[in-house]
């Protein structure tokens, strides 16, 4: 809850005002577990709360640890529903990698996400005990929400949790340590600009109508050129960085010719380029290109005026790919529950 709502909670509870003060506390600062930590709240206003509140932070229900130090965390968020967040320590930073819905409605080609199908949209609780819950949450300095979902999808809940995050009342991050990625939905994207503070991603991959569309179906409700030109409407030559992410596929859009395109359609904007591996994931016939291609890609960008970075590759050998976890989690349970129903016919027959 916001501190709003937790002044409206106090008052319907017929609890003096401050009491939502010391509960955001408990909760944000302190990061307690249940409301019986909650010891300058009296046991009569404990007891109250507990009838009809939890605090909601829940463990990982699994993990998957990289040779690299990466770190995948699955978490349950409902009946038979995962999401996963992956925790990426590099040097003087550690990244967390934050889901916003279960599964995606936007079917990307080389996404497993997409592949599973739109479920349901994180509440703010379960997008930040990701970050509550984490086992190194202290460690973090970064927070992307480029895990499972579209984050422009499910904006209201998104947005309730960034305020969180950055709020004096609740965990107190700064919004330059926080990026939000999105295919770019032009009313979600005018008003996660306009209402937030935090990074900007744009999930790109292809500067050519056509391909992008078969990579990403959602090119044809809106297409990278609208998307384009609305950010041109906004600054980001200060304290808000924009950046585009493009993954490299091999023989696909790795030649000149999108460098060009690329060039082409961001003159004026002001941002950045990551170029990203390819992890591969089951059934997909799309390939990375190697480190040599994405290397030249990346001095010709830079070398004409749009800085371009390679984005480090990390956990490939801990299902990296978004959702593929969560996928296998899914599976087993549905295996789990066809042996079950098995043995009890062989039992009854």
């Amino acid at each position: 809850m916001t501190l709003a709502e937790l002044h409206t909670l106090v008052k319907a509870l017929d609890m003096p005002a401050f009491t939502a003060t010391q509960i955001a506390s408990w909760l944000y600062d302190k990061k307690v577990t249940s409301i019986d930590e909650m010891t300058n709240l009296s046991l009569k206003r404990r007891e109250l709360l507990a009838q009809t509140y939890e605090v909601g932070a829940a463990a990982p229900v699994d993990e998957m640890r990289s040779t690299d130090g990466t770190v995948k965390y699955l978490y349950a968020v409902g009946n038979d529903r995962f999401v996963e967040s992956v925790y990426i320590p590099d040097e003087d930073r550690a990244t967390l990698c934050v889901s916003s819905q279960v599964g995606c409605k936007m079917n990307c080609a080389f996404c497993m996400t997409g592949k599973q199908g739109f479920t349901a949209n994180l509440t703010a609780a379960q997008i930040l005990n990701q970050v509550q819950s984490l086992p190194e949450r202290d460690k973090l300095t970064n927070i992307v929400l480029m895990g499972m979902g579209e984050p422009l999808d499910n904006l209201d809940e998104v947005l309730k949790a960034l305020d969180i995050l950055t709020a004096a009342y609740g965990y107190g991050w700064s919004p330059k340590r926080i990026t939000v990625s999105t295919i770019g939905t032009r009313k979600g994207l005018k008003r996660f600009i306009e209402e937030s503070d935090c990074h900007l991603a744009i999930s790109l991959h292809s500067p050519v109508k056509e391909l992008r569309a078969r990579l990403m179906p959602a090119e044809r409700a809106f297409p990278i050129t609208d998307i384009v030109e609305l950010l041109k409407q906004y600054d980001f030559s200060h304290q808000r960085r924009l950046s585009f992410e493009y993954i490299v596929f091999k023989g696909l859009n790795d030649s000149m010719t999108y460098a060009k395109e690329l060039l082409r359609l961001l003159r004026g904007v002001e941002c950045r380029v990551n170029l990203i591996r390819f992890h591969a994931i089951p059934d997909v016939d799309l390939e990375g290109a190697d480190l040599e291609t994405m290397t030249h890609l990346r001095d010709y960008l830079t070398s004409h005026g749009l800085f371009t970075t390679i984005r480090a590759s990390r956990g490939e050998d801990i299902f990296a790919a978004c959702g593929m976890l969560s996928t296998a989690k899914k599976g087993e349970r549905k295996s789990s529950e066809t042996l079950s129903i098995t043995n009890h016919n062989r039992v009854s027959s």
